[in-house]
């Protein structure tokens, strides 16, 4: 039986999407009758050995008053010790470069084939979550980054944009296979909108509070919105106490504090509850680096899709790889939150259009954008590097 270990530095379960993409790739290989192990990181809750999915899931201590980097770096030695006790890999895949660079520069001496799932690169996304980092370490990162992919057998991203700038980096882009997140069916499904007459209509984001997000956005628009139509925002995701501080803030600051509720992270069965309660959802993505340069394939938007929802979602490359403007959503201008309010105000005055947007979401991403597609298609990277 084919043997593969698959190493993720993010916490499995739990309520962030990369957990989310790490289980349903797990059941696709898992269903591939291959022998999968992941080793992720513990929480200090969960066992430090169990299965998830039909897989073995070994769970790395870690010392939570360590920061980050400290973190990191002993992830990687523990992915590197377990390799070396546990030579017998046909492949490994890993989502990060803490532990990914130790794995590709080993490829040979343990005789297994190297798959790096690239969702996010630290060298750009790390400057949001810890501002005043050292240029120098940054620039240390990115080339560890770039020593990574082009030591590795194969890469997928999730969105052309990310190809894209992994081909600048000096990759071949035919090393590169996009496979889009997605969505399930099972989870998702379409819901009839809420009734808009004697209730307050409630505009719902998802996700963490990470600074390219785009919440500021958000909460800039809420005054203009609120001069027209009473409206509630619901934010629900998990943040570093600097960002739940500086939104908290903003809130103050615009005198909304009556009309924005902030809600810590749920777990991801809980979400389409969530969603059902919701008029417009919302994915208000900032115009920086982390989307327009290294893109990304946000999970919220496809559940906003496939719950049938009406989307209102920031113009930019990322989301016209998943929606078809004015037929799956509405989209406006990045960074501008004048635009957000007219959108809005537009989707909250026109209760056919909410519906029409909604219905075609739905079907979009239960159609083009499930979780057995990025299966499927990771299966086939599979056979090629098994080949």
């Amino acid at each position: 039986m084919t043997k593969i270990l698959y190493t993720a530095f993010d916490i499995v379960p739990s309520p962030k999407g990369a957990s989310t993409h790490i289980l349903h790739n797990l059941r696709g290989l898992v269903n591939r009758n291959y022998d999968i192990h992941l080793l992720t990181p513990s929480d200090g809750i969960l066992p430090l050995e169990d299965s998830i999915e039909g897989s073995q899931v070994t769970r790395v201590a870690q010392d939570l008053t360590q920061n980050f980097l400290s973190r990191a770096i002993h992830f990687g030695k523990a992915v590197l010790t377990h390799l070396t006790l546990n030579p017998n890999y046909d492949v490994v895949q890993y989502r990060n470069i803490w532990d990914g660079l130790h794995i590709a520069q080993n490829k040979k001496r343990f005789g297994y084939k190297t798959l790096f799932e690239v969702n996010g690169l630290p060298s750009i996304e790390l400057k949001y979550h810890y501002p005043g980092l050292d240029s120098d370490l940054l620039s240390k990162i990115k080339e560890q980054e770039i020593a990574t992919l082009h030591l590795s057998d194969a890469i997928i991203c999730p969105s052309r944009v990310t190809r894209d700038y992994i081909a600048s980096l000096g990759l071949n882009r035919k090393l590169v296979t996009v496979i889009p997140n997605g969505v399930s069916a099972s989870d998702f499904s379409a819901s009839p909108l809420p009734a808009r007459e004697g209730r307050v209509p409630v505009l719902l984001y998802i996700g963490t509070l990470a600074d390219w997000q785009g919440l500021d956005i958000v909460v800039k628009a809420l005054p203009k919105i609120l001069e027209q139509k009473n409206v509630q925002l619901h934010i629900v995701g998990r943040g570093r106490s600097r960002q739940r501080k500086m939104l908290a803030k903003q809130i103050r600051k615009l005198g909304v504090e009556g009309s924005v509720f902030v809600q810590p992270a749920v777990p991801h069965h809980e979400i389409p509850a969530l969603i059902a309660e919701s008029d417009i959802c919302v994915a208000p993505l900032g115009l920086n680096d982390r989307n327009v340069t290294q893109g990304a394939c946000p999970i919220k938007v496809l559940e906003y899709m496939a719950a049938g929802r009406p989307l209102l979602a920031s113009n930019m490359p990322i989301v016209r790889e998943l929606v078809r403007e004015d037929v799956d959503a509405l989209l406006f201008s990045p960074n501008d939150p004048d635009d957000l309010a007219r959108q809005t105000l537009t989707l909250l005055n026109d209760l056919e259009l909410s519906k029409r947007l909604a219905q075609s979401a739905s079907e979009r991403a239960l159609t083009k954008f499930t979780w057995h597609e990025s299966q499927k298609k990771l299966g086939k990277v599979y056979e090629k590097l098994l080949g």
